[in-house]
């Protein structure tokens, strides 16, 4: 039997020290797509949190976990579950991919192997996710998964020296099941 957590074109793995220079690019790339925008940091405040999330259990639901590509071991991303609340049923994520990864089909196959395991395994019945209204690579990923536009957080986020909209994307555990049930 092959791993839970491995997939065609991506293993999910938890983070290790040697993982902060693969945390850092990623930060730079993140910047570069008009995201949230963050002081410069240091090598070393990469280095300490790749070693403290190497030795964190995780807290209750919420993990970071590296995305990594099955041809070439490389770390290609984070996905991560930031929120969660079990006695009501929902959880909140987020994905991120190195620039030089991204539309390869890493994210969807990350993504679905984490939402199976929330869904199936974890019992959660709702996954949310807040995409930035400018990032349509991102609404695009979230709406071919099966996401679906549940409200728009007006002027939410303030970077770049102006308010943006936030959107929410929502999906019930059996609209997952019915549109990835061969996705195991």
């Amino acid at each position: 039997m092959t791993s839970f957590w491995v997939g065609s074109r991506v293993r999910l793995r938890g983070v290790e020290p040697a993982d902060w220079t693969a945390l850092q690019r990623f930060a730079v790339d993140e910047e570069g797509l008009g995201d949230l925008l963050h002081p410069p940091r240091s090598a070393e405040h990469f280095r300490s949190r790749a070693k403290e999330a190497a030795g964190a259990t995780p807290a209750g639901d919420r993990f970071v976990m590296v995305v990594e590509s099955v041809e070439t071991s490389e770390a290609v991303g984070v996905v991560a579950s930031h929120e969660a609340d079990p006695n009501m049923g929902w959880f909140e994520y987020g994905v991120t991919l190195g620039a030089d990864h991204r539309r390869k089909g890493y994210a969807t196959e990350a993504v679905v192997m984490l939402l199976r395991f929330m869904f199936a395994e974890r019992r959660y019945h709702k996954c949310e996710a807040r995409i930035l209204a400018h990032n349509e690579a991102s609404l695009a990923l979230h709406r071919k998964l099966g996401f679906v536009d549940e409200g728009r957080l007006r002027e939410r986020a303030f970077f770049g020296g102006r308010h943006h909209d936030l959107v929410v994307m929502g999906i019930l555990a059996h609209e997952f099941a019915s549109l990835h049930q061969a996705a195991r």
